[in-house]
């Protein structure tokens, strides 16, 4: 999906990727900047979309992979697993690898009660097309619904509000036909016209950060288009009326591609997409709108979902109510509230010692692995049950599931010198970080893509964790000094880094493990907590040197993690209208700044 929460309920067994630690890198040298390698990288990938050149891709990811990895602009810690837990008197399904932000509640029931409470982190929309984190996302997926999804985040690909596909012999233009028995929540029936807009919508809109998803060859529906640079820099530079996207008749929709792209259908599933009436907001060419875009942003809905919007108060609450005429299979519970939090030991008296949330995390101050028993199940989910140590139920329903994503430790790269950036990963001890910070809630990162869906498979990532520069599970505090006061940073005249982490204890903790380390090293580092919200508009402003974020993938594809380092895409100065990539600055240590 994106961003992720703050990670306190990701769970693992946290064995890590190998115990040798590596070689000492006494040789380790700072080298020249590798955001050109990077831009290139992302050219040939964009520039070879067909199937048959996938090995090159696969081959460009790697470089990409090694640009940020030898730039470090980003330090992964661990690849999670997303764990829950819930009371006896919840029926809910299993959720899969893609994350429960997928899963619709109209088939959540809680025994004795018309009300299903849950938490959340901050989050600032509920617009599917400014959406671009799961706490949002997770509200978003009652009220509006896409073509195709995967149920629960079970990674298989099922139709929702479409009936058929056809793809032509090209593969070139795709044929969806639509369900004829699907109303929106103002009681009109979805149309073709009504998803064309939808589309237009996350392609035009201003207001949308994910126009590459509908324009992008790569990582993207890849919708034919033309561009105008006066309609800007960036993904929005499409022009209206250009896109390929052809009304058949009422049930009928064709996408006209630009190049063959076997997962059109998986990105599809992505929140941004789901249909809503044609012209229902003012901010697409030739649309008055019924609703204006700050309307949609946070007080109004109108999807095709099984439940309908009642309110949202950010860093508070949100509420959605059963819509008593939806399509399909009618909710067990007349709403469904979030209490937002942004501190674990709130959030933590509020679910267990208060009992008031029916599914919940447990932040990892309050967690033990020692209290899960547990057995895995066929999709490699550890189900079983967790023993409370507070509040008035002992045991509780267990579920921990595998997950594409990675959490990480991330530079702006034009405020953090990359002496600086080098020398944090060369002390930092990932098995330290996960084993005793994080209580081994996920399995030591190395790279940003998963060892899963790694590009070049088994024997590839294995040769890419052996050639790991910066010494695996091990602190290498001479190596940091050196490359330190080779570059002029010394205990008498450090550098002043600050690191913003989630408000999350066990964030500040592990900043405060590298903090601790790097003293007397050359570096004095600061520490500061923010709200998950916060956080993300800090960084899409460019305020930020360090700091901690999370990406899920909403589906199993490198490109939609790696669109995001294209160093041009990750220019703060055009972060969310103009780009979409992680906030880095890195265009600026290109030989020519983008």
């Amino acid at each position: 999906m994106g961003n992720g929460g703050d990670g306190t309920g990701n769970g693992g067994d946290g064995t890590g990727n190998g115990d040798d630690g590596g070689d000492t890198p006494s040789t380790l040298s700072v080298g020249p900047a590798q955001a050109d390698k990077a831009q290139a990288a992302w050219e040939r990938v964009t520039n070879n979309p067909s199937p048959d050149a996938q090995d090159l891709r696969n081959e460009s990811y790697v470089e990409m992979e090694e640009a940020v990895r030898d730039d470090m602009v980003l330090l992964p810690l661990y690849h999670g697993l997303t764990e829950r837990f819930w009371y006896n008197d919840v029926e809910t399904p299993d959720t899969g690898t893609l994350g429960s932000h997928h899963q619709i509640h109209n088939d959540t029931s809680v025994e004795g009660s018309d009300t299903l409470s849950l938490t959340n982190a901050t989050f600032s929309t509920i617009d599917p097309i400014r959406s671009t984190d799961t706490a949002s996302s997770e509200v978003i997926n009652q009220m509006y619904e896409t073509l195709t999804h995967y149920p629960a985040g079970v990674p298989e690909l099922q139709n929702r509000l479409i009936e058929n596909v056809e793809v032509s012999d090209d593969q070139l233009t795709w044929t969806l036909t639509l369900r004829d028995d699907v109303t929106f929540h103002d009681g009109s029936s979805m149309t073709a016209d009504d998803v064309k807009y939808s589309i237009e919508r996350v392609a035009l809109s201003d207001n949308s950060n994910r126009a590459s998803f509908a324009l992008d060859v790569t990582g993207g529906v890849a919708l034919e288009h033309d561009t105008s640079e006066e309609n800007g820099s960036g993904p929005q530079n499409a022009v209206p009326d250009s896109l390929g996207l052809n009304v058949v008749d009422d049930q009928t929709l064709e996408l006209n591609i630009a190049a063959p792209n076997p997962p059109l259908l998986d990105v599809l599933t992505y929140s941004a997409f789901a249909p809503m009436p044609e012209g229902y907001v003012d901010d697409v060419p030739g649309y008055d709108g019924d609703v204006t875009a700050d309307q949609v942003n946070t007080q109004q809905a109108n999807g095709t979902g099984p439940f309908l919007f009642d309110s949202f108060t950010q860093n508070e609450e949100a509420v959605v109510t059963r819509n008593d005429d939806y399509w399909g299979e009618t909710a067990n519970v007349s709403e469904v509230r979030w209490a937002i939090f942004s501190d674990p030991q709130a959030e933590y008296d509020y679910s267990v010692r208060e009992e008031n949330a029916d599914i919940f995390e447990i932040p990892t101050q309050f967690y033990s692995q020692d209290q899960i028993t547990a057995e895995q199940d066929d999709r490699g989910r550890d189900v079983g049950t967790y023993q409370l140590e507070d509040g008035p139920q002992t045991e509780v329903n267990y579920l921990g599931v595998p997950e594409l994503s990675t959490f990480y430790f991330a530079f702006n790269a034009a405020q953090t010198p990359k002496p600086i950036r080098m020398a944090v990963a060369l002390v930092a001890n990932h098995q330290e970080l996960v084993q005793t910070i994080f209580e081994g809630r996920g399995v030591e990162a190395f790279s940003f893509t998963p060892p899963g869906i790694w590009p070049t498979g088994t024997d590839g990532y294995q040769n890419w964790l052996d050639s790991w520069p910066y010494g695996r599970n091990q602190s290498n505090f001479d190596a940091a000094e050196r490359i330190l006061s080779e570059n002029g940073y010394t205990a008498d005249d450090p550098y002043s880094l600050t690191v913003t982490t989630y408000s999350s204890e066990v964030f500040q903790q592990a900043a405060g493990n590298l903090r601790d380390k790097l003293s007397g090293l050359g570096i004095s580092m600061e520490l500061e907590q923010a709200p998950f919200n916060t956080l993300q508009e800090r960084g899409e402003n460019g305020d930020l040197q360090m700091y901690s974020l999370g990406w899920i993938w909403s589906w199993e594809s490198v490109a939609y993690g790696m669109f995001s380092f294209e160093p041009k895409n990750t220019n703060t100065d055009q972060i969310p209208t103009d780009a979409n990539g992680y906030y880095l600055d890195w265009q600026t240590e290109l030989d020519e700044e983008a």
